[in-house]
């Protein structure tokens, strides 16, 4: 019996932009080789400006690679995909539509009927504790629900693969803790993968599967590292083990040692 494919897959890899005031371009990622099952979660990490917003970009189908292939479920990306959404620092939430409003907005954009669409955001906002908020508009909210709100929304349209660009990065630190944790769980609960790019290495191992680190530009993967605790789904849990301590230095120093090896 044959395996799945996997959810996404990056397969060689590599992207070129055209630099301003430049005859050559610039290489911003190379060699990119990483595939990611489904259900996992599995977190970028690296230095800015190492390509990996470029990676999020290409796996929505929102730019093309220069060389190489991005697949999903085995299907080569050739421009955006209905199985897979993206999730960014911004809410983007549309400030003249109600926060249930803004979650059914994909599936209006799918011509889902009326009555589907308000069953699938009133169900997604009860799971992102905002139930009676649903006709209030982003400019109520604070900025931990209006992320729980655009959560909602990237879950609505039902996606295989859910691209994740720092999303609780303006966050504050309990907020922060509070919706890793509500990913998590909801991840889990919707049977989601993610790829997720952070900063935060202690968000990183807190959350993950595997996690990638790449170089400076033009930025590779140069380590994988299996997050060997237990309870992905419970990062609270998680962060309370001696182990994740141990894992956020080790990935201090992977990142300290690429930097080195780069200057010298």
């Amino acid at each position: 019996m044959s395996l799945p494919p996997p959810a996404i897959e990056f397969i060689g890899v590599e992207k070129r932009f055209a630099a301003r005031g430049r005859s050559a371009e610039v290489l911003a990622a190379r060699d990119i080789h990483f595939a990611i099952a489904g259900g996992e979660v599995v977190s970028i990490i690296g230095p800015s400006g190492c390509g990996k917003s470029t990676l999020l970009n290409m796996g929505a189908g929102l730019a093309r690679p220069s060389a190489g292939q991005v697949r999903v479920s085995g299907q080569a990306v050739t421009g955006p995909n209905k199985h897979v959404a993206f999730m960014l620092q911004k809410d983007l939430l549309m400030p003249w539509r109600t926060i249930a409003e803004n979650v059914e907005f994909g599936l209006e954009l799918r011509a889902v009927p009326a009555a589907q669409r308000r069953a699938v955001s009133q169900r997604l906002l009860q799971q992102c504790h905002l139930q009676g908020f649903e006709r209030h508009y982003p400019n109520q909210l604070s900025g931990g629900m209006r992320q729980r709100a655009a959560m909602a929304r990237t879950l609505a349209v039902d996606p295989l693969v859910l691209l994740m660009d720092e999303p609780f990065s303006a966050l504050d630190a309990q907020t922060k803790m509070i919706l890793q944790q509500d990913l998590a769980q909801t991840v889990a609960r919707e049977g989601k993968t993610v790829l997720f790019i952070t900063h935060d290495l202690t968000e990183a191992a807190a959350l993950s599967d595997r996690i990638l680190v790449m170089s400076e530009r033009p930025g590779t993967i140069v380590q994988e590292i299996v997050v060997d605790m237990p309870d992905r789904h419970n990062p609270m849990q998680r962060r309370k083990l001696p182990r994740l301590s141990q894992l956020v230095n080790e990935l201090m120093s992977l990142l300290k040692l690429d930097a080195q090896s780069e200057v010298h």
